[in-house]
């Protein structure tokens, strides 16, 4: 088997270091050395947007906020799901991570970031939830590995009470905020109900129906 090659090495504002590595055709993702994303197994992120959007199929001009880019899984299956008059933000903290994007990792999701709906922001998540206007019919978050944080200090900030406000705010009426999650966080959820959402959380796989066990939390304001 072909060793894995380094191609590729990013630092966040917070010092975390990500990297990028390939072998063969796989690519891996990694924070501080442990694994991020492989690029085989994204059936989850493909589901976070398929139950992050499946309400907008014929909303017209809906307008969608990504919350990290990834390898592009996510954004590709938001555009499958979206009408051809939708906007999709994505907010991308490392800049790198979008050069990566374009020059190793945009055929494994079919070129998500040359659609005209497409933009993205180099910034936090939440800085550009708060800056970029109208608002969202759908936030969805694939921010670390979930609201329990991982690669990033700092990630209270969006996952927290003032982030999930935020993002209360932004949300259009009925919208949804979806949120990807390594692990159940009943914290959260009881967290994401005090500030007047209403939760469901979806279980799905991260490889079709095999794999491991991931969790989207899906949140629609009430009232």
């Amino acid at each position: 088997m072909n060793p894995w090659e380094t191609i590729g090495d990013a630092t966040t504002p917070d010092g975390t270091r990500i990297t990028l590595r390939r072998r063969g055709h796989e690519f891996l993702l990694l924070a501080d050395g442990r694994s991020l994303m492989p690029s085989t197994i994204t059936g989850s992120e493909e589901a976070l947007a398929t139950i992050g959007c499946r309400h907008l199929k014929t909303r017209r001009e809906a307008r969608v906020l990504i919350g990290g880019l990834g390898m592009g899984f996510t954004v590709r299956a938001a555009l499958d799901v979206l009408p051809a008059d939708a906007t999709v933000v994505v907010a991308e903290l490392v800049p790198d991570v979008l050069a990566w994007n374009q020059q190793y990792l945009g055929h494994l999701a079919k070129e998500p970031l040359a659609d005209a709906r497409v933009r993205v922001e180099i910034g936090d998540a939440l800085h550009v939830l708060r800056t970029v206007t109208p608002g969202f019919d759908a936030v969805l978050l694939d921010v670390d590995n979930g609201p329990a944080e991982f690669a990033a200090e700092g990630n209270d900030t969006l996952y927290g009470r003032a982030g999930l406000y935020s993002i209360r705010q932004a949300l259009r009426p009925g919208g949804v905020l979806a949120v990807w999650s390594a692990w159940e966080d009943r914290r959260f959820a009881r967290r994401l109900d005090s500030l007047g959402y209403a939760v469901t959380l979806e279980r799905v796989r991260s490889h079709g129906r095999r794999g491991a066990r991931h969790f989207i939390y899906r949140a629609v304001p009430r009232g």
